[in-house]
């Protein structure tokens, strides 16, 4: 969570390796997703470090240009819920609920939806860091997803899983001990 102004710097110049943005007009005019992750990180750091009416009104602004942009590329990500190092790989369907946190350096695909619990509506994802959530993705429920866990395409994820590993299918379970990490070149 951001809490400072450094957390703030370190939480785009993180996003920003994540996603391999290039510097320069081209990125400033045409790059929608580095464009919303950066109010998203702005709205955070408002959320979290303002004060006052000025700082409210700010905030308020920022909530506004964040629905707004969020809308037109399909996300509904609240606020404090993704760790530094956030990769966004396409525009399209990304639900989030406010209450899943999700952990540095990990990446999203179109249409993942990371949701509550049935039952109750209160217990929802918590993910580790330097995880892979495939395209189409549909986790829910109170379940906790370890470090270093690629997710494969269109799973459904409703159980835990420890650190170190791929999942797919639905239900989803273990196909392989190799995380993430272990498929970098």
């Amino acid at each position: 969570m951001i809490k400072s102004r450094n957390d703030y710097v370190r939480y785009l110049q993180m996003d920003e390796q994540s996603l391999g943005i290039k510097r320069g007009l081209r990125t400033y005019l045409f790059d929608d997703i580095w464009s919303y992750q950066k109010t998203l990180r702005k709205l955070e750091y408002l959320i979290n470090c303002s004060n006052g009416i000025i700082g409210k009104v700010i905030t308020n602004y920022y909530r506004i240009v964040h629905r707004k942009k969020g809308r037109k590329l399909g996300f509904s990500i609240p606020p404090n819920v993704i760790g530094p190092g956030l990769a966004i790989s396409h525009a399209g369907t990304i639900v989030i609920n406010g209450k899943a946190k999700i952990g540095a350096n990990c990446r999203l695909h179109v249409c993942v939806n990371i949701g509550a619990d049935i039952k109750h509506g209160k217990g929802a994802p918590v993910i580790g860091d330097d995880c892979y959530i495939g395209p189409g993705v549909k986790m829910y429920g109170n379940i906790q997803i370890g470090n270093n866990v690629a997710i494969g395409a269109n799973s459904v994820v409703n159980k835990s899983f420890d650190s170190n590993s791929t999942i797919a299918g639905s239900p989803a379970k273990i196909i392989s001990a190799k995380g993430r990490l272990d498929y970098r070149s």
